[in-house]
């Protein structure tokens, strides 16, 4: 279950009128530059913005939504999960941030470990 939230977030980072990402918007919401999104997604900076349709960007921007959801499980208030995904070291990933995890392709491990907090693991 999305929190209403998280949902209002989906909804603010949505390409008006399609069923698309808005990668401006997603840099926006996260505070991130533009150039570390193109960095994250493997994209030319232009390609925010001249080619937002791009199937990598896409995905991308979809792996990073799949952690900021499992991230808000753990912490609700969506602003302290969006820096914790980008500024939280984590000690069992070389002390990496879930944003660099997710850079990597390592989005299933950033999960992983969301939900293993989630639940209780410390370890």
């Amino acid at each position: 279950m999305v929190s209403t939230a998280f949902a209002d977030v989906l909804e603010s980072v949505r390409e008006a009128g399609t069923s698309r990402f808005s990668a401006t918007n997603v840099a926006d919401a996260l505070g991130l530059q533009y150039q570390d999104l193109a960095t994250l997604a493997g994209v030319h900076r232009n390609t925010l913005r001249t080619h937002p349709e791009s199937p990598r960007l896409q995905a991308a921007l979809r792996e990073l939504m799949r952690v900021l959801s499992a991230a808000t499980v753990v912490q609700p208030d969506t602003a302290r999960a969006f820096f914790m995904v980008k500024n939280e070291p984590i000690p069992a990933f070389h002390h990496k941030t879930l944003l660099q995890l997710v850079q990597e392709g390592r989005t299933d491990d950033a999960i992983d470990y969301l939900e293993s907090i989630s639940a209780g693991f410390t370890g």
